[in-house]
């Protein structure tokens, strides 16, 4: 499967391989020299484009019946899925830098970079940017190959968007700049909603993001998780985001789903439970730990289901699923623990429990029993490489390395796979 993209800090190796006999104050070396895009072109570039093809598939989304795709660092798919089983494409949005995204109402805000931007969704097919917060995201770099160092970054020439495989000469400095980089990685919220018809965008309820979501909106709270902080935003004005407050969180944060009191942040180690009453002041209420890993997160009542997973920069050699007792959110209790291959996404509904599995596929279960749910196994699609997912009540949309997969699970006797949206590879 492609990888996915976080952000999470690491010090850009700057490994030496050939110093310079006439300066040694400078130093040569093969390795990836940045490639910019000046803060001017990032910030005049978001527009809207026929259709593109799917790549690179990352986050998903939902609202009022349309589905937005982030094709990551590059833009936002839009589709129609009035019908299902035909989702029609609508328009791309050109957004460099976007990974994550959250929708209230007609405005969506996403990332770009370093920025935080407000499109004005109202019509699918005319989306234009209303406003844009500058400079309140980390500053980030996309991934790269790790046969080469990075070379030297320079924020004043603007956002790095690629690397070019070079000789490299560069001044010595005497310790190197720690900037957040985008790493290859798979990361996980998940709010659930009943559907509504379609006509467009309406202009008020919040969307539905996949378990892998770092956004989320609580009434007039945007909330935004790094890698150790939660930033708060007011936005009673969705054209004036207000800046409200900056969090730490712990360390290794990669996911975020929401309750109507409560959130519940995925990391590297554990499970942190916030109190979100009194939305703009997030409270820990407390923390469970577990194996360290990879972990989106899911709540359904009582019950948290936590996905672990190898293979990726959290460490760790646990791949299963964890179900917590979360009666006590003081005291969150593990109930049991349960073998996977390699779980990603997941996603709850009523009784049922959709999880991916990575290269093995998308696994449903009868999760009715949480003390026997790989018991009750109900249907199995292998043959993918499956993400992330978004239960609508009775249609599950599902993304992973091929493309967008919609399944009708109205009828648990015929759970059915309804329409494809396969990526350009």
């Amino acid at each position: 499967m492609k990888t996915k993209i976080i952000p999470i800090l690491l010090v850009l190796i700057m490994s030496l391989l050939n110093y310079s006999c006439e300066d040694a104050t400078y130093r040569v070396y093969k390795g990836y020299k940045p490639v910019y895009m000046s803060y001017d072109e990032l910030r005049d570039a978001v527009n809207i484009s026929d259709t593109q093809p799917l790549e690179n598939p990352g986050k998903i989304y939902f609202k009022d019946n349309y589905i937005f795709i982030v094709e990551e660092m590059k833009g936002v798919h839009v589709f129609d899925n009035s019908d299902p089983s035909s989702p029609d494409k609508i328009s791309f949005i050109n957004l460099p830098g976007v990974v994550d995204i959250g929708i209230s109402g007609y405005y969506m805000y996403a990332d770009s970079y370093i920025d935080l931007v407000v499109l004005n969704i109202g019509n699918p097919e005319t989306i234009f940017e209303e406003a844009r917060l500058e400079d309140v995201l980390p500053y980030t770099v996309p991934p790269h190959e790790d046969d080469y160092p990075s070379g030297w970054v320079d924020k004043e020439d603007g956002v790095v968007i690629s690397w070019d495989l070079t000789t490299i000469r560069e001044r010595v400095y005497e310790s190197p700049i720690i900037y957040p980089i985008y790493l290859a990685e798979m990361n996980g919220g998940f709010n659930r909603t009943t559907p509504s018809h379609s006509g467009g965008i309406s202009g008020t309820g919040i969307g539905i993001g996949g378990s892998m979501a770092r956004f989320g909106i609580n009434g007039d709270a945007l909330y935004i998780v790094d890698n150790n902080t939660i930033k708060v935003f007011d936005i009673s004005d969705p054209l004036l985001p207000v800046r409200q407050d900056e969090i730490r969180a712990g360390w290794g944060i990669e996911t975020m789903f929401l309750t109507e009191n409560n959130m519940f942040l995925g990391s590297t180690t554990g499970m942190f439970v916030f109190d979100i009453k009194i939305p703009f002041y997030p409270s820990q209420i407390s923390f469970f730990q577990h194996a360290r890993s990879c972990d989106p997160v899911v709540v359904d009542g009582n019950i948290a289901y936590v996905t672990l997973r190898t293979g990726t920069i959290c460490g760790g050699n646990v791949n299963s699923l964890d179900v917590v007792d979360i009666t006590d959110l003081n005291d969150p209790e593990l109930m049991m623990t349960y073998p996977m291959y390699n779980p990603h996404g997941l996603g709850k509904d009523d009784d049922l429990l959709f999880i991916c599995d990575g290269s093995q596929g998308l696994k449903i279960y009868n999760a009715s029993d949480p003390l026997t749910i790989t018991s009750n196994l109900l249907y199995h699609y292998p043959g993918i490489n499956a993400y992330d997912v978004i239960p609508l009540g009775d249609i599950l949309v599902m993304i992973g390395d091929d493309g967008m997969f919609q399944y009708d699970y109205s009828s648990l006797d015929n759970i059915t796979l309804i329409s494809t949206i396969s990526t350009d590879k």
